[in-house]
């Protein structure tokens, strides 16, 4: 492993230099204590990376790794730094098994790192709300795998399909939503989080036409089933290709790379490549401030096997 030249700076190879590193990404002002709040009150314990919290009314012994993704893991601090950079870097992803055999850990223990550090990478929530300054935002939704005790047949597309709702801002983010089905009521709570300054692009589904009608958003449809896959109005291009672009991306990495997704770790998945398009090169996010990013959305989050999914 050392002769990996992937992996030959120091936080890599040994679990102090990688402590420092956590530290100074996690703490930049200094300890921060988990179970108070307080910044930079605390002192180092003969413990190696046990800190304890200075205030009287806490006194409680800490480490960086405490509630987050890490906290209680017996995996070696250093191949965390592995994982999170191979998983940050890679723009296809990373299988479990690839890390297992690169990390030379179990099997399951690198199945459920990976998961955790999924964690990390989502954003969560609608906020802060896409479209703002009139930015131009395309929906689509998508069918992937089938649902867990649902026969493989039905008469719509989506019964018996895991249904995705994909929202990308050109030439920005993106965010994805497993929801229940394409109907008006699974798609407008979070249509309605949008600002109201958003162009929104879609294809000419019912259910984006109430919706926008409702909500007054300025809406451009195109019609895929007359072959109408782009038109412009002016300067303006309607089109909804690059949320197909993105949502085909995934769903040929899904195959090629992770093969199956049970319907319940379909959302971890989709805030992976949420995490990878939203923090891209072609925004200018090198690969180490996209791991830098990752390990920073691991605080405040824990992921136990009683509660993995």
């Amino acid at each position: 492993m050392a002769k990996n030249s992937l992996f030959a700076e120091p936080h890599f190879q040994n679990d102090e230099a990688a402590r420092e590193m956590l530290e100074g990404i996690m703490w930049p002002d200094g300890p921060v204590c988990p179970h108070c709040g307080v910044v930079n009150h605390a002192y180092k314990t003969k413990r190696p990376g046990v800190y304890r919290c200075a205030e009287k009314a806490c006194r409680k012994d800490f480490t960086v790794t405490m509630k987050t993704v890490m906290e209680r893991s017996k995996i070696a601090l250093h191949k965390w730094l592995q994982a999170f950079h191979l998983m940050t870097r890679s723009k296809k992803g990373v299988s479990a098994h690839q890390l297992h055999r690169t990390l030379q850990i179990g099997y399951e223990a690198a199945w459920f790192m990976a998961h955790r550090i999924r964690e990390s990478m989502r954003a969560g929530g609608l906020q802060p709300p896409m479209g703002s300054g009139s930015k131009v935002v395309e929906a689509d939704e998508t069918f992937y795998g089938f649902q867990e005790g649902q026969p493989k047949t039905g008469r719509r597309a989506w019964s018996n399909k895991n249904v995705v709702l994909k929202l990308v801002e050109r030439g920005g983010s993106a965010r994805s939503f497993h929801v229940d089905g394409v109907r008006v009521g699974d798609l407008m709570p979070i249509i309605r989080n949008f600002s109201r300054e958003v162009q929104l692009m879609t294809d000419k589904a019912n259910a984006y036409k109430f919706i926008a009608e409702v909500d007054g958003l300025d809406h451009s449809t195109v019609t895929h089933s007359k072959d109408e896959y782009v038109r412009y109005e002016g300067d303006k291009m309607i089109s909804t290709n690059t949320v197909e672009g993105y949502y085909s991306i995934f769903k040929r990495r899904m195959k090629g790379v992770y093969q199956h997704c049970a319907e319940k770790h379909v959302h971890r998945y989709l805030s992976e490549f949420d995490f990878r398009y939203s923090n891209r090169s072609a925004l200018e996010v090198t690969d180490g401030e996209r791991r830098t990013l990752a390990i920073k959305g691991a605080s405040g989050k824990r992921l136990t096997y009683r509660g993995r999914h």
